[in-house]
Formats: C-alpha cells, sequence, structure tokens
C-alpha cells in the first residue's frame, strides 16, 4: 500500500514551489512510487525544496506543560501511589522471627543453644550447635555427640543429660536457636500467574494485588499457623509487571520496541538515555501516549526534544505505567527507504536484462570472428 498525495503550491525563496501532502492511501505502491520520484524531479528542478506533512497532526493535550500545569515534570515530579504487586514480579522475602510453636521436633540442619554447668572449666558446652546431617549435635572432643533428630527440645535436654551424667554431674540447658526450615524461607520468590508465592513446606499464599504492607501481613498470617508470631521482610526483588514502553519506528524498516520497568521518576530524557539516544532512522518528533483505563487513549503529550536538551524541561514529562514513549520516524529517510523497495526489484530486472544481452552480444560476436576466418 502506498500514500495518496496531493500537490499544494507554496511560495518558496526561488520562486513558485510544490508542497507534497500525504492525504490517504493509494491501491498501487508502484504508482505511489512514480508519484514521488516525479516530485523529487520537478522540486529539484525549480530549486525550491519539498516540504513534508501529515494531513492529521497527532493531537496533543496540552501542546506544552506552562508553569501552572499539573502534568509531572523532571522538576515537578510526583511519587508514585502504594505498588501493588501482580505477575510477574519477584519479591523478596526474609524471615526475621520463626519460631516453630510447640511441640518443635529437631531435623538436622536445626542450631540449638545450649548451657551445660557441671562440666569441663577447660573445655566448657556453652554455644550453638548445628545438628549434622544424621541428626547429632558434636559437643566436642571430650563429650562426643548426642542424637536429637525427630526430639522434641524437653527430649533433646534429657537426652544431652543422659550422656554427660556418665561422667559428669550435668545441668543442662536447650533452646532453638533456628530452624531449618526457615532456609527454605528466605530469598527471591516470583508471583506466579496464579498470584501466589510459594513458601516452601509451609504452602503458597496469595498476594496478587496486594501492596507490600498487605503482602507483609497475608504472609505472616500464613506463616502464624505454624509459626510463633513470624515477623517477615517483604520487598520488591523485580518490578516486572509495571512498565513503560519506547517506540522506536523503523522508517519503513520495522518499528523498535523496548521495555523499561517503573521504579519511580523515570521521564522521558532517561528513556531516550536507556536506549542510547535516537537513532538514525529518527526524527525529532517524539509524543507520549498515555491510555486510559477504558483501553481508549487517554492523553497524548508532545515532547520538544530540542527544549529538552537545552534544560528546558516543560515537555520532560515524568513517566507513569503503561505510558509509550513514541519516537517518529524521520519522513526523508523514510520516503528514501520506500523508493529504494520499490524501484530495487526494477534496477534487479534490468541489470539482469543488461548481463543477458551482453551475453548474447558476446556470443554473437565470437561466432561471427569464426566464420569470417
Amino acid at each position: 500500500m502506498g500514500y495518496a498525495a496531493r500537490w499544494n503550491p507554496i511560495r518558496g525563496a526561488s520562486g513558485d514551489c510544490l508542497r507534497l501532502v500525504f492525504a490517504g492511501r493509494l491501491r498501487s505502491p508502484a504508482l505511489t512510487a512514480w508519484w514521488l520520484i516525479g516530485a523529487l524531479a520537478v522540486a529539484s528542478s525549480t530549486g525550491c525544496q519539498a516540504f513534508f506533512a501529515p494531513v492529521s497532526p497527532i493531537p496533543v493535550t496540552p501542546a506544552a506543560a506552562s508553569a501552572a500545569s499539573d502534568v509531572p515534570i523532571e522538576l515537578h515530579k510526583v511519587t508514585l501511589p502504594p505498588y501493588v504487586i501482580e505477575p510477574p514480579d519477584i519479591l523478596l522475602i526474609d524471615v526475621v522471627r520463626m519460631v516453630p510453636k510447640p511441640p518443635h521436633y529437631i531435623q538436622p540442619f536445626d542450631v540449638l543453644a545450649i548451657q551445660v554447668s557441671g562440666v569441663s572449666e577447660t573445655e566448657p558446652i556453652r554455644n550453638f550447635y548445628v545438628v549434622d546431617e544424621a541428626g547429632q549435635i558434636d559437643l566436642g572432643p571430650s563429650y562426643g555427640s548426642v542424637q536429637v533428630a525427630d526430639l522434641s527440645i524437653e527430649e533433646a535436654r534429657t537426652a544431652i543429660t543422659n550422656h554427660l551424667s556418665v561422667q559428669w554431674n550435668p545441668t543442662v540447658s536447650v533452646s532453638l536457636a533456628s530452624s531449618a526450615i526457615a532456609q527454605s524461607i528466605a530469598g527471591e520468590h516470583l508471583v506466579g500467574a496464579d498470584g501466589q508465592v510459594n513458601l516452601g513446606v509451609y504452602g503458597s499464599v496469595y498476594v496478587a494485588g496486594m501492596t507490600i504492607d498487605q503482602a507483609r501481613a497475608a504472609i505472616e498470617g500464613h506463616l502464624s499457623k505454624d509459626l510463633q508470631n513470624p515477623q517477615v521482610i517483604v520487598e520488591v526483588f523485580a518490578y516486572n509487571s509495571k512498565k513503560y514502553w519506547i517506540i522506536t519506528e523503523g522508517a519503513g524498516f520495522g518499528d523498535n520496541v523496548t521495555s523499561r520497568p517503573i521504579v519511580g521518576g523515570d521521564t522521558v530524557l532517561d528513556a531516550i538515555s536507556s536506549i542510547n539516544g535516537i537513532s538514525q532512522f529518527s526524527s525529532e518528533k517524539i509524543y507520549i501516549a498515555r491510555p486510559a483505563a477504558n483501553g481508549e487513549c487517554e492523553q497524548i503529550l508532545e515532547v520538544n526534544w530540542e527544549d529538552i536538551k537545552h534544560g528546558l524541561v516543560a515537555t520532560d514529562y515524568q513517566l507513569f505505567p503503561g505510558d509509550r514513549v513514541i519516537i517518529v520516524e524521520d519522513p526523508i529517510v523514510n520516503l528514501d527507504n520506500m523508493i529504494g523497495r520499490m524501484t530495487r526489484p526494477w534496477e534487479r530486472l534490468f541489470g539482469t536484462s543488461v548481463l543477458g544481452a551482453q551475453a548474447v552480444q558476446r556470443f554473437e560476436t565470437f561466432g561471427n570472428d569464426g566464420r569470417n576466418r
């Protein structure tokens, strides 16, 4: 499909000139290409320039932010509302206090706090002891190991007392310092497509649509079924569900789309810097399409890139979830690419014809030389 065109005469510096205005679509791309080639030929022969402009310009609301504008910009940003968790965000969950409800049965890799009086003063028993994979705790070279796996804390105290009573007259104190189960909860947790985070042996908790504080309360409430007054820290590790997009038109070679997470405070300048600037196919015409909840376009904000480059921030708008930063293609580059696509098959066809004609001529010349001899 090509662009329809009409000619509007305008006055240039060297006389009358022609202005080409894109008005619609033509059924024949080839016809459009020849129209454009003819336009360039006429313009170049008259010493004028061709001007290209859309008939229906992009709607702007507002054209530029005034000093009284309520549209957030670089030097007048607003804070975002509390972050709402959605798939596929990644949460960082850590457990500050995780004490199982009694009776707790000791498992490998639990840590016990043990204090014993009435034993050797040169080799005291007063430390944290890790239950090894065999379910034992090593009290030291002079005391040996005691099997404590699958015992309650009171049963473990009795077992240690009985073990030491063979040689000493001990008084034993045992408490649970930390449970190995906590190791399976602390870390990064993906919010699944069902809106839940998996807490290992403690099951899953639904957190989609919640703020961070609400998710923390939900996780603590879920863990309180098995733990005594659990205390949990919840943070967003990866902001995957809230994004804005940067769309760079490719001047006939396809659009390039880049997404960036919303972490608060990004502006148009941040967006452009994240893609290493404006490409060679782009113009300096940039605008933001800000969608509405009803699916219609709520706001179009035109960006003055020249102003932003020179420190004028009236159109360096703050970006919000769902924004599309659109960098418009350069119309001259687009025109050049379109003409190239239209004429390239003909150039190949003519090149093949010329090569064929040259080959035939050579064969005829060779044949005539043989007959002349």
